[in-house]
Formats: C-alpha cells, sequence, structure tokens
C-alpha cells in the first residue's frame, strides 16, 4: 500500500500556546514526529511525510526537514475542527501533485514520545490485515473504568455503571485488561478516510471504517503536549534517551 504519513498541527493551543512548536528537549515539538516519521519512510512504512498546517513556523519547519507543507485552511484549523476533516484535506492535496494513496497515516504533532518502531507496526498490520484502520493504545493501567464512579454535588459516591462499587475488585492486578488510544499513531485505508465503506455509522470515528485494529503499546511510552506537566516530562524522557544513545 502507498501511504502519506500526514502529521496534524494547529496553530491555537489553549492549554499550552504554540505548544506544536515549543522547545522539547533542544527541538521544537513536531521535529519529533517528523523524525519519526521520516525513519517510517526510510523503513519502507510510507510513502511520503507532510505537515498539514495553518501555522507559518511550523510550515518553515516542515521545510527545513525536506518535508511537504500543506496548508490547512481556517475552517480546518479552529478548536473544534476535526481531525479526519484536516486528514482527508491534506490527502486529497497531496493526491493532486503526487497521484492516488492507498490510505494515510495520521500522526499528531503535539505528541514527541512515541515508543520506536510503532509507525511502522501499524501501518504493517493495516497492509497485512487488509482493515479499515489501526490505532495504537496502551494499557489505562489504575485509570481503570471498573473502578470509575460518580461524585454527586452533595458528596454521595455512586459507582459509573452498575451497582457494584469498584465491580468488587480492589487489587489492580485483578482488574480484566482495558486499553485506551494514546495518540501515537493512526492509519486509515483510503476507503474508511473518505467514508466510502459501506454500512458504517455516521460520526465522529466513522472514518476509522468497519474493521478497526490496534497495536498496543507499552503504558506510559506515549506523551502527549496537553498541558505543562507534559512538557516537563517529554522533555525528561527524550533527554534520558539523548543520553543512552550518547547524544
Amino acid at each position: 500500500m502507498r501511504l502519506a504519513a500526514i502529521i496534524l498541527g494547529r496553530a491555537g493551543s489553549k492549554g499550552v500556546p504554540g505548544k506544536n512548536t515549543r522547545d522539547i528537549a533542544g527541538k521544537p515539538c513536531v521535529v519529533w514526529t517528523i523524525e519519526a516519521a521520516l525513519a517510517a519512510q526510510r523503513a519502507g512504512a510510507v510513502a511520503m511525510v507532510a505537515v498539514s498546517t495553518d501555522d507559518e513556523r511550523l510550515r518553515a519547519i516542515a521545510a527545513e526537514h525536506g518535508v511537504v507543507a500543506v496548508p490547512r485552511p481556517a475552517a480546518l484549523a479552529h478548536d473544534t475542527a476535526r481531525v479526519d476533516d484536516a486528514a482527508r484535506h491534506a490527502l486529497l492535496e497531496l493526491e493532486g501533485a503526487l497521484g492516488r494513496f492507498d490510505g494515510a497515516c495520521i500522526l499528531y504533532a503535539n505528541v514527541p514520545v512515541r515508543p520506536e518502531g510503532a509507525i511502522e507496526r501499524a501501518c504493517r498490520l493495516l497492509v497485512e490485515s487488509g482493515a479499515d484502520s489501526v490505532q495504537s493504545f496502551q494499557p489505562v493501567g489504575k485509570h481503570h473504568p471498573w473502578w470509575t464512579c460518580v461524585v454527586e454535588s452533595g458528596g454521595a459516591v455512586r459507582p459509573w455503571e452498575g451497582s457494584t462499587m469498584f465491580h468488587g475488585v480492589f487489587r489492580r492486578q485483578d482488574l480484566p485488561p482495558a486499553h485506551m488510544p494514546d495518540g501515537a499513531v493512526m492509519v486509515v485505508s483510503r476507503a474508511a478516510l473518505m467514508l466510502e465503506v459501506p454500512s458504517v455509522a455516521p460520526g465522529p470515528h466513522a472514518f476509522l471504517g468497519l474493521d478497526r485494529r490496534g497495536i498496543v503499546n507499552t503504558e506510559g511510552s506515549v506523551v502527549d503536549i496537553d498541558s505543562e506537566l507534559d512538557v516537563h516530562v517529554a522533555s525528561s524522557v527524550l533527554a534520558q534517551r539523548l543520553r543512552e544513545r550518547g547524544a
């Protein structure tokens, strides 16, 4: 399959202003994702790498690293703009210049920390399985849905679902496996992204199609920048990686 890696990064951010270009361990945040995508390209997992953004500095960074910058319209760059709309726009723009692709590998500019090889694993699974999409997940750890409660206005506590608090489980190791999307990578077939898979119910996740697969990363192996704490955590993790490599 001929896949385009599309890195999505808006200029605006309320939680961490300028997070996609914020310095993380000596590099603008987006550069860590660009480098991971280029490594996947060298490995043959993706055919090319592009950055979709409305941010002039992000476009300049993309050019500095030899990747295509796709200008994103303002209508697709506000707080409530959907990921699939931005990815669709970018893929169609790329196809206009480079010919048809079989799918897209969607990456977020604000995720500087992801496991090495995660992009390649997700792309390989999509190709080998023929699925509509592959998304990366990691174990929920102690934030398990069975341990989720509702604290009401008067202070009363009740289970989020069911009638038994904590489902009667008090040891983490006794909880059944549960995973949540971690934001490291998402790969979708062209048909799924273009909403052309038959019988898919409409909704914000319709672009993932019907046959949805997942790869599992280890708990805590992905850091996305949504707060100042995330900036410090990501910087520490990446600085340690650089020390271990002697860089």
